[in-house]
């Protein structure tokens, strides 16, 4: 490229963060990503990539499992069931996740930060962040049962949670994917009976 013009492509990142120019540098991230795995994704290969500053990208995402955690938000593809019966909220949200880290990029990319997150302590923290709004999020399908009578009064939301997660987590990390219906209904059962609210 002509000297010229990668000045006017560098300008037009600016350094403002607008949703055109995030948008750039996540479609050069997810491409970095796809062509070289996590082994050979830096924030060095995006700024080529995308023909954007380092600073520039450092400045919106602090680290690169931040900017690993945007790339696995586009990846994912997953709404929280709310089928009115908290049992069937656990296994309908567990099936969907494994079956979505299964199916598409995400899983991987999740792996990916995990992985970071052992040796870095900026990709720990945002891991950490990360899982805390997960964690508030599926939380929020025992905040509803409880609503509804079915779990008990004194359940926390976010142990439940994270009880949940453990599940989905160790399938991930554990190459276990494919876990079947029965399986994912055992679990959600067994969750059900340590949180339902009791007859008095």
């Amino acid at each position: 490229m002509p000297m010229n013009e990668e000045k006017k492509a560098r300008r037009s990142i600016g350094a403002r963060r607008n949703p055109a120019s995030a948008e750039a540098i996540l479609d050069a991230a997810e491409t970095v990503l796809a062509e070289s795995g996590h082994a050979g994704f830096s924030i060095e290969a995006v700024a080529r990539r995308a023909r954007a500053g380092k600073p520039t990208i450092y400045r919106w995402w602090p680290s690169k499992a931040a900017l690993l955690l945007d790339i696995y938000q586009r990846q994912k593809q997953f709404a929280y069931p709310d089928t009115g019966a908290i049992e069937e909220d656990i296994a309908a949200f567990l099936k969907g996740l494994l079956a979505n880290w299964r199916d598409t990029a995400s899983g991987a990319i999740f792996r990916s930060i995990v992985a970071e997150a052992q040796s870095d302590e900026s990709a720990a923290r945002a891991l950490a962040l990360y899982a805390a709004g997960r964690r508030a999020a599926t939380g929020k399908m025992i905040e509803r049962a409880k609503a509804r009578g079915e779990v008990a009064d004194d359940v926390d939301p976010a142990i439940v949670a994270d009880l949940v997660s453990a599940f989905a987590w160790v399938h991930l990390l554990t190459g276990r994917l494919d876990a079947g219906e029965q399986e994912i209904r055992a679990a959600a059962r067994l969750v059900m009976q340590g949180i339902a609210k009791r007859a008095s």
